[in-house]
């Protein structure tokens, strides 16, 4: 018998090494009341979202270069956005699996839920020629960049 409830209502196996249930030791505590149930779990689902979705950012001479991983999504399903000029934000959704009464589940790891990622670009981002592409599941967002103007430097021949 395990000492951890599963979250499908079926008792999990405690020595299981692979078993994702965790036992939540604030489920019945006041505060927690307007989130316990669906709604809570939801609610832990969709914020572990948020740090979920992994982006490299990358800087190269030409620009910067963001890539993020997102199987099963289309483009349609995600959003690049600019905001307040210097702020690049990546978002989306991938909607759960419809879930049929006679199905039993044994295990629900892919994640579902929203995700939204921000990220401020440097000054010298050109914000109006910024391009993004989709292949294999794998989003594209390349930023170009001015180029740094070295200072022009004038010797001055000292007298005397």
């Amino acid at each position: 018998m395990s000492l951890i409830p599963s979250v499908f209502g079926q008792r999990s196996n405690v020595f299981d090494p692979f078993s994702l249930d965790l036992l939540d030791p604030f489920k019945d505590w006041p505060f927690n009341s307007a989130l316990s149930g669906p709604a809570r779990s939801d609610l832990s689902n969709e914020t572990s979202q948020f740090a979920a979705t992994r982006i490299d950012w990358k800087e190269t001479p030409e620009g910067h270069v963001f890539k993020a991983d997102l199987p099963g999504l289309k483009k349609e399903e995600v959003k690049v956005e600019v905001e307040e000029g210097n702020i690049l934000q990546i978002s989306g959704e991938r909607s759960r699996d419809k879930e049929e009464k006679n199905d039993t589940w044994h295990r629900i790891e892919r994640s579902s839920g929203k995700f939204l990622r921000r990220f401020r670009l440097p000054e010298n981002a050109k914000m109006d020629q910024i391009k993004a592409s989709m292949e294999n599941g794998v989003l594209t967002v390349t930023v170009p960049k001015e180029e740094v103007k070295k200072p022009d430097v004038k010797a001055i021949e000292i007298s005397g």
